[in-house]
């Protein structure tokens, strides 16, 4: 059926249109017109529970709060899985000062399911607003003995603690958050504490453990630069509201990291009702926004952070991703040249403009940026073994094999046992002849990490093809072809293997599909060659005699 734009809502489309519209839009990840049809469809059938509940959803996840609580409200009594509009409800009551609603209304959220951890925390949080630690403190317990949840119970009950002035407590509660692998944002809420409460060499020796850990981020430095400046830090959870928000955030973060993105936006969509600066939360709806590849909505979602302190950096860096994704190069490129400059003595900044210029096939350009880093990064470390890796691919393109040959040796040196490398110098060596023995072995333990690569398994194949073991290449080969069916050059591979051992109709079959797949002209040139000749004879054949096994 034809359909109109989103937006522009027209009496004339039938309940039935609109619903199908939406469901299709839906089905096509565009939440925006969805929510205009299934509105229309509604419209024409107020009391349809599914259509209440997906309209509801859709507004939520969108931002649009006014409908999203009149909805709320509507599915309060019918909908038997209330957990995010009853959310959204309380959120709204306490936002409005309205604690005995708030209450009321979180006191009907389900007891299984998502409901198990959400009312603990709400209901903690509710009982903080009234000033009631203890009671909060007792909500909170359930959390304790969910499997998976004692850090959250502990960094809420730290919070509420210290926001009732109960520092011993909350000091011990924030010391057991931080006893190892703490995320950011649980660093930043204890060195916070820490600070406040005069701690200061605790404090920065907590940010610096992080640093060390997380060499690459950036999000620690403000908190380092400002620890012992004389000027203490405002509480970054101040009162009940905010708490609740950081709750809710801390939830919608678990489900984003376990891959449940569209549940993760519903509840940082809460969670940024009750408190709009919420910057972290706004970085996770853009990255959810852009794994969606709604890439123009996660450039506006970033944009309002470009000039926060803490995030602003890897918010422009998100931008600049989206804009590759948008085919925006240049502007890419521009984003991305200007925050290598700003910041000189970083590195990634200038490495993602490295792998933009090679996507572009701008070799010369790659190879550049990645040289640049290198130069910034002095001696490398084991981590930095993709950057010598992502500069030989580079040069490889440029015809520059000693260097590329350097370069991929120096990265092995790194990471001996990294399949990747093995396998990119052990098939260069293969399809330049050089070092066979040597690169059959490399490719051989590639195999062994990584048995069902496609791509190194081809070239497993194609050692035992320049070898002269056709028989051999052509096993090896045939199973490549069926962990990466479309790719030209394992069938082009195939194709020779087939050819030299005879099977000469099947050889055509995968040349014709290397050709149909090929992409460069120079392979497609010489495919095409090999359909109307066939390959040359081996000197060995030539003479009369069996090629080597």
């Amino acid at each position: 059926m034809p359909t109109q734009a989103a937006g522009t809502p027209d009496d004339a489309v039938s309940a039935t249109g609109s619903y199908l519209a939406g469901r299709f839009a839906q089905h096509q990840d565009d939440w925006k017109a969805a929510a205009v049809y299934m509105s229309q469809a509604l419209q024409a059938d107020p009391q349809d529970l599914s259509l209440l509940r997906r309209t509801f959803l859709l507004k939520l996840g969108e931002g649009q709060y006014d409908p999203a609580l009149a909805l709320a409200g509507k599915l309060l009594d019918q909908d038997s899985d209330p957990q995010l509009a009853i959310s959204l409800l309380a959120a709204d009551h306490l936002v409005k000062n309205r604690l005995d609603q708030a209450e009321a209304t979180t006191a009907r959220m389900p007891k299984d399911g998502m409901g198990r951890f959400i009312a603990p925390l709400m209901q903690a949080w509710l009982a903080a607003a009234r000033g009631q630690t203890d009671r909060a403190l007792d909500a909170l317990q359930p959390l304790s003995e969910a499997s998976g949840f004692t850090a959250l119970h502990d960094l809420h009950a730290a919070l509420i603690l210290d926001i009732a002035g109960r520092a011993d407590q909350a000091a011990a509660r924030y010391a057991k958050v931080v006893e190892k692998d703490a995320p950011l944002r649980v660093v930043h809420l204890a060195g916070n504490f820490l600070e406040r409460t005069g701690k200061t060499a605790e404090a920065r020796a907590l940010y610096g453990t992080f640093q060390s850990d997380n060499p690459d981020s950036l999000l620690i430095e403000p908190a380092l630069k400002s620890v012992g400046s004389g000027k203490p830090p405002g509480r970054i959870i101040g009162d009940a509201r905010q708490g609740m928000a950081e709750a809710l955030f801390d939830l919608g973060s678990a489900l984003h990291h376990e891959g449940a993105e569209e549940t993760a936006l519903l509840f940082g969509r809460i969670a940024l009702y009750l408190r709009p600066d919420l910057g972290l939360t706004q970085l996770m709806i853009g990255d959810i926004q852009a794994s969606r590849d709604h890439h123009a909505d996660a450039i506006a979602t970033y944009g309002a952070l470009r000039e926060d302190p803490v995030l602003g950096w890897p918010a422009r860096m998100r931008i600049a991703d989206s804009l590759a994704r948008l085919d925006r190069n240049d502007e890419a490129i521009a984003l991305l040249t200007e925050l290598s400059a700003q910041r000189p003595e970083r590195t990634d900044a200038v490495i993602r403009l490295g792998d933009l210029y090679r996507v572009a096939r701008k070799h010369e350009e790659a190879v550049k940026a990645y040289s640049t880093a290198l130069q910034r990064i002095g001696t490398p470390q084991e981590r930095h073994w993709p950057l010598l890796y992502a500069r030989a691919m580079a040069e490889d393109k440029l015809n520059r094999w000693a260097e590329a040959e350097a370069d991929l040796k120096a990265a092995l040196a790194l990471k001996p046992d990294e399949a990747i490398l093995l396998n990119y110098l052990g098939y260069s060596w293969i399809d330049r002849g050089l070092n066979l023995d040597k690169a059959k072995a490399m490719v051989e333990r590639a195999v062994e990490l990584r048995p069902r690569d496609g791509y190194i398994i081809d070239s497993l194949g194609w050692a035992l093809y320049r070898l002269g073991d056709y028989e051999g290449a052509v096993v090896k080969l045939e199973r490549a072809v069926e962990l990466k069916p479309g790719d030209p050059t394992i069938n082009d591979h195939l194709g020779d293997a087939y050819w030299r051992v005879g099977r000469r109709n099947e050889a055509r079959f995968q040349w014709t599909r290397a050709l149909r797949n090929a992409d460069e002209d120079t392979q497609k040139d010489q495919i095409q060659a090999k359909l109307d000749k066939g390959l040359p004879e081996t000197k060995a054949a030539a003479a009369g005699e069996a090629p080597a096994k």
